[in-house]
């Protein structure tokens, strides 16, 4: 009975608007459709579902036809029609209404979340009604493709139905921000992330994955995820090809630039002398890249640059003539390898340094 007189306390005014339609054969009028969608808007935002409510227009509709005759009585399926019609407009409208809202709301806590913006306190309350307990560690991967991507996106449904269907309830958050693809999973459930860079690499048609470090507390979030933008910002500088990238295995790069003048002074020092090859010192540093990558297999460099292995060996040679230091020398060689990343790192022979 209790639920009933829930229900009827939004069909106040329904009937008596049947019955005037109904004497008359007329269509309602403005202002009785305005107040029909009034209480959808009210039953909605009081959390009253869409088919009771309808099932209880048709039930007081039947009431009301117990004291119609003839043509007021035809006339009443026109009206229940036009009534319910309004109702639901105005349920629905508070129920889009409602999403715009929370959907409003977590746009703003994402923003906080990634930028540290909020007060730490507020932000790890809030963090709680997206299921994160921000007084834990996390990590953050982020993948980028050949377009961007937002919230509701075919790419980004695809990506969160594959992972609610593998891990269910766990403490994930999957987003997007700036048209890349973010996922927050908890520090110690490093399989979430590596199914997330699997997911996202096929539903982005090949697009590349960064993973960040696990951090605890509210800002370990905000420190995941600027390491893996730095992961992908190195990655294309230096031109990486892994699908991958794990900021743990790229610690040493930003150790390497983070005296920047004297990783300058070792590149002009160690490859300046290659600017006198003819063709300039680029193809001779994609030599040395290629030899490097390849675990100083001369062969297998050939391979790469698509060349012979005879001419992979005179570019060696010439390497060796032009910088007194020889790749296949294990002393030389680490000089070397460190000149070519820094010279990746700095952009250098397209960038003067």
């Amino acid at each position: 009975m209790a639920e009933r007189d829930t229900v009827e306390r939004y069909l106040e005014g329904y009937a008596r608007i049947l019955a005037g339609a109904c004497a008359t054969g007329r269509r309602l009028t403005r202002d009785e459709l305005e107040e029909l969608r009034a209480q959808g808007e009210r039953a909605a935002k009081a959390g009253v579902g869409l088919r009771r409510v309808v099932r209880a227009h048709l039930a007081a509709a039947q009431d009301v036809r117990t004291d119609l005759r003839g043509a007021a009585a035809d006339h009443l399926l026109a009206a229940v029609e036009q009534a319910v019609d309004a109702f639901a407009e105005g349920h629905e409208r508070a129920q889009r209404l409602a999403i715009r809202q929370q959907e409003a709301a977590r746009r703003e806590f994402i923003d906080d979340l990634l930028h540290g913006r909020s007060h730490l306190g507020r932000l790890a309350e809030r963090a709680e009604r997206f299921g994160l307990v921000l007084s834990h560690a996390h990590a953050v991967a982020v993948a980028q493709g050949p377009e961007p991507y937002d919230d509701g996106f075919p790419v980004t449904r695809t990506v969160e139905a594959s992972l609610t269907a593998r891990f269910g309830d766990r403490r994930i958050l999957l987003t997007t921000k700036n048209g890349r693809l973010i996922c927050v999973a908890p520090g110690d459930q490093s399989d979430v992330l590596t199914f997330f860079a699997k997911q996202a690499h096929a539903a982005t048609d090949g697009g590349r994955v960064a993973i960040g470090r696990s951090h605890s507390g509210v800002g370990g979030v905000v420190h995941s995820y600027e390491e893996a933008l730095n992961a992908l910002e190195l990655a294309e500088r230096m031109q990486l090809e892994d699908p991958v990238l794990r900021a743990t295995d790229l610690l040493v790069y930003p150790v390497l630039t983070r005296d920047r003048q004297a990783m300058a002074d070792l590149v002009l020092s160690v490859l300046g002398p290659l600017r006198q090859a003819r063709g300039g010192p680029q193809p001779l540093i994609d030599t040395l890249t290629a030899y490097f990558d390849t675990g100083c297999v001369a062969a297998e460099a050939a391979r790469r640059l698509s060349l012979s292995v005879r001419a992979m060996t005179y570019r060696l040679d010439r390497i060796h003539q032009l910088t007194g230091a020889d790749p296949g020398d294990p002393v030389h060689r680490y000089t070397l390898q460190t000149a070519v990343v820094g010279a990746r790192l700095l952009d250098w022979p397209a960038q003067e340094l």
